[in-house]
């Protein structure tokens, strides 16, 4: 699996860019909530009001957006951790095809920054760049993602949602 960045790229490394999750193509449609958009060219939405999370995204961009499956996807992110993450922070992570779950599991936060070339603890400004090759074979149908990710102490951290619709 692989999430990136401040969780939002991780998050979307993971909607985007995981043989695990199949879940991105060419011919979708992307469904967002506008009032609570995160900022940037991305499918992304926080699932609450973001004021009092530790991390403050800037924005989240895709090269290309829509991805598309089978080609390149360049990732880039910018945000700020207002408060120290350390070492046990996690993601509660789910994947949702329809109303099928095809996961729904808790990951090390800190492991998954090693994608990003982070390790804990995290704070601070954050800017990233990541590149990644989507699979080529993604069925058809709508996948809802959402990470919920906590502090060792279960401060949330941020909680970022996307569904997609591939046809």
């Amino acid at each position: 699996m692989k999430l990136a960045f401040s969780t939002a790229p991780l998050f979307l490394s993971c909607l985007v860019a995981s043989r695990s999750f199949p879940f991105v193509g060419n011919q979708q449609q992307i469904l967002a909530d506008d009032n609570l958009s995160v900022p940037g060219n991305n499918p992304l939405s926080f699932c609450s009001d973001p004021t009092n999370f530790i991390l403050t995204i800037d924005n989240v961009d895709l090269d290309p957006n829509p991805p598309v499956k089978g080609e390149a996807l360049q990732i880039k992110a910018k945000g700020n951790f207002t408060e120290k993450v350390e070492q046990d922070a996690y993601i509660n992570l789910s994947v949702k095809y329809g109303l099928i779950t095809l996961i729904n599991t808790k990951a090390d936060l800190c492991e998954q920054m090693k994608e990003v070339d982070e390790s804990c603890p995290l704070e601070g400004a954050k800017d990233f760049t990541k590149d990644v090759t989507l699979p080529k074979e993604i069925p058809r149908g709508s996948y809802t993602v959402l990470a919920d990710v906590y502090t060792k102490d279960d401060e949330q951290i941020t909680c970022l949602k996307a569904t997609v619709h591939f046809s």
